[in-house]
């Protein structure tokens, strides 16, 4: 391939990832009777407040801590997040109705205690590439509105960029959190938080794997056993990599889930960007996977019109419904949760069989 033509394959890629180009949020709204309102609790390593974001893009050397409440609106469709530009109107559109930061970890704890319910347990999301704070918070308030999760829902916002021309720096910023992420995990079971889901998108997936792989390296067991479940979405990462993390974590936290779709074209963007590697998320048979004790579920055929395939396990529609009793199932650890592990332990599976 031709050094032009080369450039020529990029440019068409990254026109594709900002063809998701985010409207921005200028201020805080006014609640609407009819919305329902998500509390979310953020714990990040970016810097607060810039150009009237949330948190900016920015990398922080420390964490720092908040909740959200987001307000969707009556209207909402599953699988859908309604956006729009300047203050939203909260009657029609996601719209963050006003945030608490919190001075230090021990208060981010005891607000999470006050607010927890059902067997304590909290469902911890780490967001993707090419994300803002405000991408991460509202895609976690759909997906707790959704999936019917009653847990609190905690974000890890990591320092993208949110800027699909910052795929490298994104990349570095990975490694930049790996360390706030496991002092955060590390925090967290400190505190007495001990039952942690981690659901992690694209690559996050990533960071979430290298958080791990550390915490197995200083034989931080009482750490691992607080994770109850690893749910990795569309990750980002190279298999060989993959292989390589989970054998240094040694017994992978259980279940150990990996969502895949072929139809993941900013995956198939990234393989390019990586000198056309295939991505976990895009793997086509758990064979690479094998032996791990990791379970794969093809999001392919129930993908019904997310733009890029990149997130079907959360926006599609079909998808929602086929998998709305997940994360309860996950902590249960039993019933049609535990013939789903078992089928797909050792070949891939459809994903529209799965929890039938």
């Amino acid at each position: 391939m031709t050094r032009r033509l080369a450039h020529i394959l990029l440019l068409g890629a990254l026109v594709l990832l900002g063809a998701c180009a985010r409207p921005e949020l200028t201020g805080f709204s006014d609640p609407y009777p009819g919305a329902t309102v998500e509390p979310i609790f953020v714990a990040t390593q970016r810097t607060p407040g810039q150009l009237g974001q949330i948190f900016g893009e920015r990398r922080s050397a420390r964490l720092n801590f908040a909740q959200v409440e987001v307000s969707i609106p009556p209207g909402h469709e599953a699988g859908k997040i309604e956006r729009t530009s300047g203050v939203a109107d909260s009657a029609r559109f996601f719209a963050p109705l006003g945030i608490k930061m919190f001075n230090g970890i021990n208060a981010f704890a005891s607000a999470l205690r006050r607010d927890r319910s059902g067997d304590g347990g909290i469902l911890l999301y780490v967001h993707g590439y090419n994300n803002t704070t405000e991408d991460a918070t509202f895609r976690l308030a759909q997906i707790r509105h959704d999936f019917g999760i009653d847990e609190p829902a905690v974000l890890f916002s990591w320092p993208s960029a949110g800027d699909p021309r910052g795929y490298v720096y994104d990349r570095d910023s990975v490694l930049f959190a790996r360390d706030g992420f496991e002092e955060f995990l590390r925090e967290l079971r400190g505190l007495g938080q001990r039952k942690i889901l981690i659901l992690a998108h694209s690559m996050g997936g990533y960071l979430t794997m290298e958080a791990l792989r550390q915490i197995a390296l200083k034989g931080d067991h009482h750490v691992m056993d607080a994770i109850e479940g690893v749910v990795l979405m569309s990750p980002d990462i190279d298999p060989d990599v993959f292989r390589r993390q989970a054998k240094v974590i040694g017994e992978l936290p259980q279940p150990f889930i990996v969502m895949t779709s072929r139809k993941d074209r900013v995956l198939n963007v990234a393989e390019f960007l990586t000198g056309r590697k295939p991505r976990l998320g895009r793997i086509e048979s758990s064979e690479a996977v094998q032996g791990l004790g990791v379970t794969v579920v093809d999001f392919t055929d129930l993908d019904d019109g997310d733009l890029g395939g990149h997130s079907a396990s959360v926006s599609s529609a079909r998808a929602i419904k086929v998998f709305s009793g997940l994360e309860r199932q996950i902590r249960e650890g039993g019933g049609a949760l535990r013939d789903f592990v078992l089928q797909g332990r050792d070949r891939r599976i459809d994903a529209a069989l799965v929890l039938q």
